[in-house]
């Protein structure tokens, strides 16, 4: 009776020590500003290592190289005119979220607030924002900038539930819509309106101590491009601000 009644005793404290398992309500999750895998806060300067006569001045009209453009993004990249665009006011048509972070430029990014980051470029001195727990407002005017979501893509495993989350590497993916038809290269190479902009931010460390940044960006415009554009650029991080320089846009 006693072995009977153990038995029954060690049943329930098996099942009480479940249950509470069971309903321990989970950690809530940290604010991204938190979570950040990789810091990204700064000043960074572009190293311009490739497409140089693209990147740094202006091309010629025409010369589109390896770039897939569709027959349709070739007519529209042929009929370029940077007189025509000063003149309607749309001279910030290479410095929207597509084309502004291979210009030559500098960017500094922070935090807005815990679930916002800022990207700002002294280039065309445009403003970018990250948007890590957010929608795109319906019926939003399309912009130069777009509205971008953010997330972090960790790598390595996760802390136990209801368990403080370890420190894990990753990176940021930042997805961009909602774009106003511009130019990836000043010199007419285009991008429409449907354009869909992925892009990875991975830090890097250099030899001599110092940081990098790479970013891989990715342009799906099936209207404009027979094949998604790809590339990768870099930056090197700064002490600080000293040398920022804002510049207006400008389509020379």
């Amino acid at each position: 009776m006693k072995l009977k009644f153990a038995l029954i005793v060690a049943v329930l404290s098996t099942v009480s020590i479940y249950a509470q398992q069971r309903g321990a309500p989970a950690a809530p999750p940290p604010a991204p500003r938190v979570a950040a895998p990789i810091d990204l806060a700064g000043y960074w300067v572009a190293i311009v290592s490739e497409d140089w006569r693209w990147r740094m001045g202006v091309g010629l009209k025409g010369d589109y190289g390896y770039l897939t453009l569709s027959p349709e993004g070739r007519k529209v990249g042929d009929s370029w005119d940077p007189a025509k665009d000063e003149a309607a006011g749309e001279q910030c048509k290479t410095y929207g979220a597509v084309g502004v972070m291979r210009l030559p430029t500098r960017l500094h990014i922070t935090w807005e607030n815990d679930d916002t980051m800022k990207v700002e470029t002294d280039a065309g001195t445009q403003t970018r924002v990250f948007h890590f727990n957010g929608a795109a407002p319906q019926g939003q005017e399309p912009s130069w900038q777009g509205y971008s979501a953010a997330r972090w893509d960790f790598e390595g495993p996760r802390g136990a539930r209801g368990a403080p989350q370890t420190p894990r590497a990753g990176q940021l993916r930042v997805v961009t819509t909602n774009l106003r038809p511009g130019y990836i290269y000043k010199h007419g190479v285009p991008y429409s309106g449907n354009a869909r902009l992925t892009e990875f931010f991975e830090i890097n460390p250099g030899l001599q101590g110092e940081t990098y940044l790479s970013l891989t960006a990715t342009v799906d415009d099936p209207q404009y491009w027979a094949q998604p554009f790809v590339r990768t650029v870099h930056f090197r991080k700064e002490a600080d601000g000293s040398k920022w320089s804002p510049s207006a846009c400008s389509s020379k």
